[in-house]
């Protein structure tokens, strides 16, 4: 089996996708946030999963716990200093713009044969105090450390994601690698696509849930039975492993909450409802509220792959025919994770910001929604594991016939 270690893993979308592709043993993870490490460790059976802060793991902590069991690490270093919707993205000053060293690291440590990080595109944009550009300081670390190292934005979409989500994969392996990066599997409905053969169609986000229990706002359980058989075979292949349906709660919506939804059509937002339906001031309902997000509260179009699903997706997405947000598992099949994957910790929780301000640090958790919007789509993981396996496996083979 192919080793892998998880680093800032979240709940364990990357590994998920490692483990559908068969051939890879996911041996562990670290992960700063509690209900997240619960998460992973609870999908994950048999993996060592330190729940800390990576920055305090010292260089014996690390190689105790995985030294001598690694083939590939994984990871996706926190991305919110870069994400596009930061108005300081790139801040140099961002402590979660470092964390990226912290990767290389934990590399240098274990010495992997491959190594892949994953971001958001704006990465390749991001600078240092010193006005270097970050993308350029990693693959220079990697080169020094052996590394091959390749760089490419992949699209969600063309690999059966039902969602536009693009992100940056840099992959560093020991061995020269003639095609680093997997080959689309889907269309993704782009002017591109006609030169894609007979590649089948994208999935859509119809595609994706329209199976799941029938709820509306304030239904819905933590776990439930399936009330139908798969209408696809994206249902079906998500569906396997799984006999309930679970983290399928809906919002407890206001009714005028509802209403607002009810004079949606697909691609409205809030701000498109009629004036007597828009938010309002808190504290002053005669005083409409100008800081309505045109991204917050859009109903999906259910023909067409979902908007990228981020961390706050509970509050960004209405689904395409119920009057309420999308729950924790449509967001979850949105992002391709198994029906068996089960999401810990609370489904939604007080904004972080909030309790910053009230000094309650310590209530600070990723949610079951932040859990699911900062994974990396295990479909995604999976193509790009099955496209760097045959080289996996070769190496795997010689040390195994080198110890013999």
């Amino acid at each position: 089996m192919i080793k892998v270690l998880d680093v800032f893993s979240g709940a364990g979308g990357f590994s998920c996708g490692f483990h559908l592709s068969r051939d890879y043993e996911i041996v562990g993870a670290i992960e700063i946030d509690a209900w997240a490490s619960e998460t992973f460790a609870f999908n994950h059976k048999g993996a060592t999963v330190l729940n800390a802060d990576i920055t305090t793991l010292s260089e014996s902590d690390i190689i105790q716990s995985f030294g001598s069991k690694v083939d590939v690490i994984i990871g996706g270093p926190p991305c919110q200093g870069y994400s596009i919707c930061n108005k300081d993205a790139g801040d140099p000053k961002d402590p979660r713009n470092t964390l990226f060293t912290e990767f290389l690291r934990i590399t240098s440590l274990l010495n992997p044969e491959i190594v892949i990080m994953e971001n958001v595109p704006n990465l390749l944009k991001a600078k240092t105090e010193s006005k270097e550009l970050v993308i350029d300081i990693i693959h220079k670390e990697l080169e020094k450390l052996g590394y091959y190292v390749y760089s490419n934005v992949l699209e969600a979409t063309q690999y059966g994601v039902p969602q536009i989500r693009k992100r940056l994969f840099v992959i560093g392996s020991k061995t020269k690698l003639d095609n680093p990066f997997p080959l689309p599997t889907h269309k993704d409905g782009s002017i591109q696509d006609i030169f894609s053969g007979q590649l089948p169609d994208y999935v859509t986000l119809w595609d994706a849930i329209s199976d799941l229990p029938d709820i509306e706002a304030r239904e819905g359980s933590e776990e439930t039975d399936y009330t139908s058989e798969p209408k696809n075979e994206f249902q079906q292949m998500l569906r396997q492993g799984s006999e309930k349906v679970y983290n399928h709660v809906a919002m407890k919506h206001s009714k005028r909450l509802v209403e607002r939804f009810k004079a949606m059509s697909w691609g409205d937002s809030v701000t498109d409802v009629p004036d007597e339906l828009k938010p309002h001031v808190r504290g002053n309902v005669n005083v409409k509220s100008e800081k309505a997000y045109d991204q917050n509260n859009r109903r999906m179009h259910p023909d067409k792959p979902c908007h990228t699903i981020p961390a706050s997706f509970y509050a960004n997405f209405v689904h395409p025919y119920k009057h309420r947000n999308f729950t924790a598992r449509e967001g979850a099949r949105i992002q391709t994770f198994p029906d068996w994957f089960v999401f810990k910790g609370k489904p939604t929780v007080v904004s972080h910001k909030l309790l910053e301000r009230e000094g309650r640090q310590e209530e600070k958790h990723l949610c079951q929604y932040n859990q699911i919007g900062n994974a990396v789509p295990p479909l995604l993981a999976k193509a790009i594991a099955d496209n760097i396996k045959p080289i996996l496996l070769k190496k795997v083979a010689n040390q195994c016939m080198s110890m013999a």
